[in-house]
């Protein structure tokens, strides 16, 4: 079997603009970047007469296994345009850290990709790019404010803004700035997280247009004044500039996935540091060009599904039809505690028991009121008696069908069976759906009902530090705002070897912020660092260009 790069590499990929011309997009709404991508001015689309199906793909926590999120997400994709579904894809883009680190990039895999795949997962049109700079542009004009000692006076022992990086970089979370004498402005302690992490990335994938964008920009509370009264990007005259380096990268990008489906790729948050989905603008702007939009939240459906719904949904309107929950034969034994080293061979025992993690997060998404069905993402080395169990527990326990799919090796070919019931729940109006929790209940409640439900937690905790930040928050009028958990994505826990589904256990809150344009609260729980480093042997090792200018080594 080829590698995922020699596959995509060997794709006959057909001009975008034909793509565009098949998903109904007007001539005058694109703008190439090069013949395979382009941007779409969503302001120039169709109106739709009847609003999309919008099917949500999640997963269980991931593990070193894999469980194939987005593969199985463009499979469904292609399926459903088999089937005859005006289909359009929604997803996030790749950011440089994990491409570069240990995850790889974010295009799918096997014969279930979009392409082109190494531009894709290499800086695409920039956007990335672009909200980096807008936010290290706020940054820059904060401590330019501090040495010119202008109005607001800002206390700089309480500015909350740091500066942010597309990379994997441990040695940037604490930093100390302006040393070097009086003309490099004032020394502080700061530091950087990743671009996934920006409250500007968030704005940007939450906006619903350009002006929504703009007014959230000027929201954005980046420090407090000697009196600890909030400053915000407006009082520094920083929104216009930042909306100008936002401008273009706000329209979503435009590629296609190996079988020809539109896919939209726009905006990357992660979803155990930040709220982990694509951005509106994208997902509404499927929604008016097919009848069946297929969309997915980063990593386990404890943090990405819930943000998708509690957050994204919440904030624009949303209403899904249908959830599909990924897994693995593999990623399940893994979380019955076999080791990496022998997942390939058959373990029935730790595959029963690996079942809980599954069987948990099918009962929470039930939560939210939406049908579901398991998507059991094939590989080689499953046995018969794997797919026979998983299949048995879904049905005679949790309720639910499984559907093994074999999308990897065959395209949308594979996911036909999966296609079609997808379909059925999304046409059978068996949806109902609801939020977890109502705006008004506070704060501190909100994280509550998310830990005891989602994460089966006895409780939660909140250090001193925590406590005074949720205070100030609440006095400041924000407790309405939902709660955005930033935790590990590897355990329903904080403790990343806690597998499986435990309970019992205490969510430690040790820092809260505030992002008052995003309109979230983000809660950060555990050990869990919003700059991810990189690993011992990061994929940047594997990394380069050959003789005849060709990318070796991505994945």
């Amino acid at each position: 079997m080829p590698t995922d790069l020699e596959i995509a590499r060997a794709a006959k990929l057909r001009p975008i603009t034909a793509i565009a011309e098949q998903a109904k997009i007007p001539a005058e709404a694109l703008h190439p970047y090069g013949v395979h991508v382009a941007k779409v001015d969503t302001s120039l689309l169709p109106k739709s007469e009847q609003p999309a199906r919008l099917i949500l793909v999640t997963a269980i926590n991931p593990t070193p296994a894999g469980e194939g999120k987005t593969t199985t997400t463009i499979g469904l994709g292609d399926a459903l345009r088999r089937l005859g579904k005006n289909c359009v894809i929604a997803l996030r883009e790749p950011s440089l850290g994990p491409c570069f680190g240990t995850k790889g990039g974010a295009t799918g895999g096997g014969f279930a990709q979009i392409v082109p795949m190494e531009r894709i997962n290499l800086h695409l049109t920039g956007d990335f790019h672009a909200i980096t700079t807008a936010h290290n542009l706020l940054a820059a004009l904060i401590d330019n404010h501090l040495y010119w000692n202008a109005e607001p006076p800002i206390d700089s022992r309480r500015i909350a803004w740091k500066r942010v990086l597309d990379m994997n970089d441990r040695a940037l979370r604490q930093t100390v700035i302006g040393l070097g004498g009086a003309g490099n402005g004032y020394p502080r302690e700061t530091g950087f997280d990743i671009t996934a992490a920006s409250e500007i990335m968030a704005i940007f994938c939450l906006a619903r247009n350009f002006e929504d964008l703009q007014q959230r920009l000027a929201k954005i509370i980046v420090a407090q004044d000697r009196d600890k009264k909030p400053v915000n990007a407006a009082m520094l005259q920083a929104v216009g500039a930042m909306s100008v380096l936002l401008k273009d990268a706000l329209m979503p990008n435009l590629v296609q996935t190996l079988e020809g489906t539109p896919t939209f790729v726009h905006g990357g948050p992660f979803a155990n540091i930040a709220h982990g989905c694509n951005s509106v603008m994208a997902t509404q702007a499927a929604m008016q060009l097919g009848d069946y939009v297929v969309t997915e939240a980063g990593f386990g459906a404890d943090l990405g599904a819930e943000k998708f719904f509690d957050i994204k949904c919440r904030q624009a309107g949303l209403t899904p039809s249908a959830v599909v929950v990924v897994a693995t034969a593999r990623a399940l034994k893994a979380h019955g505690g076999v080791a990496a080293a022998d997942l390939n061979k058959e373990n029935l025992d730790a595959l029963r028991t690996g079942l809980a993690n599954l069987g948990r997060h099918v009962a929470n998404v039930r939560k939210f009121g939406l049908p579901v069905v398991v998507a059991i993402n094939h590989f080689v080395s499953d046995t018969d008696a794997e797919q026979r169990l998983i299949a048995d527990v879904c049905r005679d326990e949790f309720g639910v069908e499984a559907i093994e799919c074999r999308h990897w090796a065959a395209g949308g070919k594979g996911a036909l069976t999966l296609a079609e019931k997808v379909i059925a729940m999304a046409e059978g109006g068996a949806a109902d759906f609801k939020m977890l929790y109502e705006d008004q209940l506070p704060l501190i409640e909100k994280m509550r009902v998310i830990a005891r439900e989602i994460y089966g937690a006895d409780d939660i905790s909140l250090d001193g530090k925590a406590k005074k930040q949720l205070a100030d928050i609440e006095a400041q009028g924000f407790g309405h705002f939902p709660v955005c958990i930033a935790k590990t994505q590897y355990s329903f826990s904080t403790d990343p070897k806690l597998l499986g589904a435990p309970t019992g256990h205490i969510v430690p809150i040790r820092e809260i912020r505030l992002s008052a344009g995003a309109g979230f609260v983000v809660m950060i729980c555990g050990d869990v660092m919003t700059m991810p480093g990189l690993s011992r042997q990061p994929a940047a090792w594997h990394i380069g260009v050959d003789a005849a200018g060709n990318i070796e080594g991505l994945f």
